[in-house]
């Protein structure tokens, strides 16, 4: 995918979940579903892990960003991942996202790692602290936060299941009124 030299993309670096554990995902998406709170729940098709969100940027910067995650993939290959427990951004008490982890992953944090160094040399700002999580929803408001916190509390040791990780993807995020959309701009093999 390439864009017009004036246009920006709002664009991030992402690793896609293996779509048999979709249904595990959802289901406790339903168990947050039973509540009264309000929130805004991920779609399944837009679910993944975040390893870089880049914000708006041009055709000449996304050149720069393919250059950097390829620099970087010659020295990572595959890796697995487990996908497990549950918890929530950013305080117990305050709950601004909530979210599905991973088992803690060297080959993950290490791939992430690389990446951010190569990008804060093309003007990237570093992350202060990366959290591996997959956001399975945003509540518009704290109002149910408790019934929240017992759904997070009973989900907070879930098995969602393993998946192989053998690709990122630079993804292109359109905002929309009913959500966003995410492309694909390119994909990149480990």
């Amino acid at each position: 995918m390439r864009i017009k030299e004036s246009e920006t993309v709002r664009s991030f670096l992402a690793i896609e979940i293996d779509k048999e554990l979709i249904p595990k995902i959802s289901e406790v998406q339903d168990a947050f579903k039973q509540t009264k709170a309000n929130v805004k729940y991920v779609k399944e098709e837009n679910m993944h892990f975040t390893l870089k969100f880049f914000g708006d940027v041009d055709e000449d910067k996304l050149e720069e960003i393919e250059s950097a995650i390829n620099k970087v993939l010659k020295n990572h290959s595959s890796f697995d991942l487990t996908i497990e427990g549950c918890g929530n951004f950013p305080k117990p008490d305050i709950i601004k996202v909530i979210w599905i982890g991973i088992a803690k992953n060297d080959p993950m944090i290490n791939l992430q790692k690389d990446l951010d160094k190569e990008f804060k040399k093309i003007g990237f700002r570093k992350e202060k602290k990366f959290i591996s999580h997959l956001t399975i929803g945003r509540p518009r408001n704290q109002k149910d936060k408790n019934e929240l916190k017992q759904v997070i509390k009973d989900n907070k040791d879930v098995k969602i299941g393993k998946m192989t990780v053998n690709k990122i993807h630079l993804k292109k995020s359109t905002l929309t009124p009913k959500g966003p959309i995410y492309e694909d701009i390119k994909v990149f093999e480990l």
